[in-house]
């Protein structure tokens, strides 16, 4: 997928309102389900790095990475001037070493990721064992899936939106332990596009 759509985007995506609406409840559910220990963190999908700079904010002693595909998004997220290392990369071919993170998290920005198993697999393999993935992204009802699938094969941007048990199903097929799964609270679009997280666990023993 090219990043020209998220180039353009990030002109965008600040915008107190686009926030307040859309992003903030999510990114709020992510920080309340990150356990305060957690000290190594990427956010895979970071965009303008609102939730990377947070978490630098909020937990000081925490080593935050923001990662994104677009420049466009980088360079926001570079001009926050947060405590936050930025890397550009592809959910599928993360720059990073094997166990190097506690948790990887990533906000409305699964869907469109082009393989959801191999990122969540790429996620699992940068994780320490024990550590979490947190992908809170909108889960829209049934009808919105199929006219979103409609759309792409049309020529429009190619999301691939999931359903809650889809969402589980992929994480267990990545091997990761299902932790915990729960409806987010966001007005407007919350009846027909409900934000979902979905938290997954690096197993800390291989599965026999």
């Amino acid at each position: 997928m090219s990043t020209r759509l998220f180039d353009i985007w990030s002109r965008f995506y600040d915008q107190p309102a686009v926030q307040r609406a859309i992003y903030k409840p999510v990114q709020d559910a992510v920080v309340d389900a990150l356990p305060r220990g957690t000290t190594r963190v990427v956010d895979v999908g970071c965009g303008t790095g609102q939730l990377a700079a947070r978490l630098a904010d909020e937990r000081p002693a925490a080593r935050v990475t923001g990662c994104d595909f677009s420049f466009g998004m980088l360079e926001q997220a570079g001009a926050r001037g947060a405590d936050v290392l930025l890397v550009q990369a592809d959910a599928l071919h993360l720059p990073l070493a094997d166990a190097s993170f506690d948790a990887v998290t990533s906000t409305e920005a699964f869907h469109w990721f082009p393989d959801q198993v191999a990122a969540l697999r790429e996620f699992r393999r940068v994780l320490a064992p024990g550590g979490l993935v947190l992908v809170a992204v909108t889960a829209p009802v049934r009808p919105v899936r199929r006219a979103g699938r409609i759309f792409t094969l049309i020529g429009g941007p190619r999301a691939r939106w999931q359903s809650r048990t889809e969402l589980r199903q992929l994480m267990q097929a990545a091997g990761l332990r299902l932790r915990e799964q729960r409806r987010i609270s966001r007005v407007p679009g919350g009846v027909l596009l409900p934000p979902v997280l979905t938290v997954g666990e690096r197993p800390a023993t291989p599965a026999r």
